[in-house]
């Protein structure tokens, strides 16, 4: 059974760091994409980052850059999204999902349409 588990979500304030895991199983994780996206209230799910192991790429929406890391840990199936000087405009339900990697360019990530799995997500609230 294929599953992706977000956990690490919850309340912080401004200015504060969490860190987000995504605990993948039932697939061959080298084969995928990880992406983390996520969703606010009332406002269309987005891409936040996302990893390729096997092309040893990272990308980051431009609202995150500089702020949040992607890193993953291959032997473990998991990624992290390390995300530091968070802001309220933070605040959202976040998601894994894994895409399988047959061919790649860059901007596939962004593509909610092409990812194979889904997480349930985690919520992250960012107090001002």
């Amino acid at each position: 059974e294929v599953q992706l588990v977000e956990s690490g979500g919850g309340l912080v304030q401004a200015g504060g760091s969490l860190r987000l895991s995504c605990a993948a199983s039932g697939f061959t994780f080298d084969d995928y994409a990880i992406g983390w996206f996520r969703q606010a209230p009332g406002k269309e799910r987005e891409g936040v980052s996302c990893i390729v192991s096997s092309y040893g790429s990272t990308y980051y929406a431009d609202s995150v850059k500089g702020r949040f890391t992607i890193s993953s840990d291959n032997a473990k199936n998991t990624v992290y999204l390390q995300m530091n000087s968070l802001k309220p405009e933070d605040t959202a339900v976040y998601y894994c999902a894994a895409l399988l990697v047959l061919e790649w360019y860059g901007s596939l990530w962004l593509d909610q349409s092409e990812y194979d799995h889904w997480g349930q997500g985690t919520q992250v609230t960012v107090s001002s």
